[in-house]
């Protein structure tokens, strides 16, 4: 894939997740880790063999450290509710503003970099998928941890075309064990379909 093209469908991919976002989602634990995995792995397969000077890889390590900050800081943002016994989360403007500085730092290193030396840009222009990972990555880590130490339920994937949430025993154990260490009540359990024909019975 040509770097423009690339650059295009990632910056398109990252408009979908801000406008969903914004209008807010149940938080789902999978999309939330397995996709930034995916894209980390993807960026480092395209910087295989890239990265050829010291000076491009300060600036990639820069680059990178800058957007797991500002991915942190991202999901402290986050507005996190209870909707229908399950975490909610919903983008405030300060998360937005935070996305748009990421992507300027990025960008803006990139032609930084270009101005010093035309032949290390490359390696670092490629970075953008693997520094936008890590970012996302840091981000989710940080909303799951805020809304199972306040004892919400997060799902791990949700349910299609009316067919239940699916729910993970693991963060269900981590939502224990957070909640009762900060002294918090978890949440209602969010009712699965086994539960609401047990109380129909």
């Amino acid at each position: 894939m040509s770097g423009p093209v690339e650059v295009v469908l990632i910056l398109a991919a990252i408009g979908y997740v801000l406008v969903r976002r914004m209008a807010g989602e149940p938080a789902q634990a999978k999309r939330m880790l397995l996709l930034p995995v995916l894209l980390c792995a993807i960026g480092l397969s395209d910087l295989s063999g890239e990265v050829k000077t010291s000076m491009s890889l300060v600036f990639l390590v820069a680059t990178a450290a800058v957007s797991v900050v500002l991915g942190m800081l991202r999901g402290a943002s986050v507005h996190i509710s209870q909707r229908d016994g399950v975490a909610f989360v919903r983008y405030s403007g300060m998360t937005v503003v935070l996305w748009v500085v990421n992507l300027a730092i990025k960008f803006g290193a990139n032609i930084a970099l270009g101005a010093l030396d035309s032949k290390d840009a490359g390696g670092v222009s490629n970075s953008l998928m693997l520094t936008l990972g890590l970012g996302i990555l840091a981000e989710g880590l940080v909303v799951l941890a805020r809304a199972l130490r306040d004892g919400h339920q997060v799902v791990w994937a949700q349910g299609q075309d009316g067919a239940p949430h699916r729910t993970s025993p693991t963060l269900d154990n981590l939502r224990r064990n957070l909640s009762d260490r900060d002294g918090y009540t978890p949440a209602p359990r969010w009712e699965t379909r086994r539960d609401r024909i047990r109380r129909r019975r």
